[in-house]
């Protein structure tokens, strides 16, 4: 489990984050839904290691990671993969562009090196960049030119890279903004395919309607912190708290 207990942060003095609190446990998906500039972002990079909050406390499977050592710390990051609203790929193949998460975790490159059966596959990329690959629907694409690829196969690239590395926990910031039905669809089926594998998928994102597709739980961030958590059609149907209710009915406007 990766768990945030009355995390705030901060910047210039201004609360961005505010006694936010938060667990996701392997194998389910977690939507965060808000208006812009609420915290989801921050949120995220909270809960992937890399921002450490100005108050309250984050445990990775039981470590509290701020008070771990630097090497510890290392260690519990690197099961966390985070996607990005803007692709950001190489100017390199999609094979390799899958493969940078796999190279610059401790020992791949030795595997990858000695060329292990279990490792690589038949035209020598590792297995895990072209299984990756598959789920995004992207296989036939291993030689192609990262820059030659539309926005949205760049993203499901991206997607297949932080996927490769087998991490327990899986965050996306708004993964499918401006992508068009089908490439929405395709990432959609990944978040769902990661589920299955037994990854926690954490997803922040303004369509409400793909967190009702996608979302085993819906946290609402509004600004103070979440107004409520919890399954997906209590949220929708029968949210407990009255601001809950007003922004998923458009009522309460930002």
């Amino acid at each position: 489990m990766i768990r945030l207990s009355n995390v705030s942060h901060a910047y210039d003095g201004e609360p961005v984050v505010d006694d936010a609190s938060l667990s996701v446990e392997p194998g389910e998906v977690v939507a965060i839904i808000g208006p812009s500039g609420v915290g989801k972002t921050t949120l995220l990079r909270v809960l992937s290691l890399s921002l450490e909050p100005d108050a309250g406390t984050v445990e990775l499977d039981g470590d509290s990671v701020w008070d771990a050592d630097e090497d510890r710390r290392l260690a519990l990051r690197r099961r966390v993969g985070m996607v990005f609203q803007d692709a950001s790929l190489f100017d390199a193949t999609v094979a390799r562009n899958v493969e940078y998460g796999l190279r610059v975790r401790r020992g791949w490159n030795d595997r990858i090196r000695d060329g292990l059966r279990s490792v690589l596959g038949s035209n020598g990329t590792p297995r895990a960049v072209e299984e990756a690959l598959d789920v995004v629907g992207l296989s036939d694409t291993l030689d192609q030119e990262a820059d030659s690829l539309s926005g949205g196969e760049a993203q499901r690239v991206s997607f297949a890279r932080a996927l490769a590395y087998e991490p327990r926990f899986l965050l996306l910031d708004e993964p499918t903004s401006d992508l068009d039905p089908r490439n929405t669809g395709l990432i959609e089926d990944a978040i769902r395919e990661a589920r299955d594998r037994d990854i926690g998928v954490v997803v922040a994102t303004h369509d409400m309607h793909q967190a009702e597709r996608i979302a085993d739980r819906v946290g609402v961030l509004l600004g103070d912190g979440f107004t409520e958590i919890g399954p997906t059609e209590t949220i929708f149907e029968d949210p407990s708290d009255e601001r809950t209710r007003k922004f998923i009915s458009g009522e309460l406007v930002y």
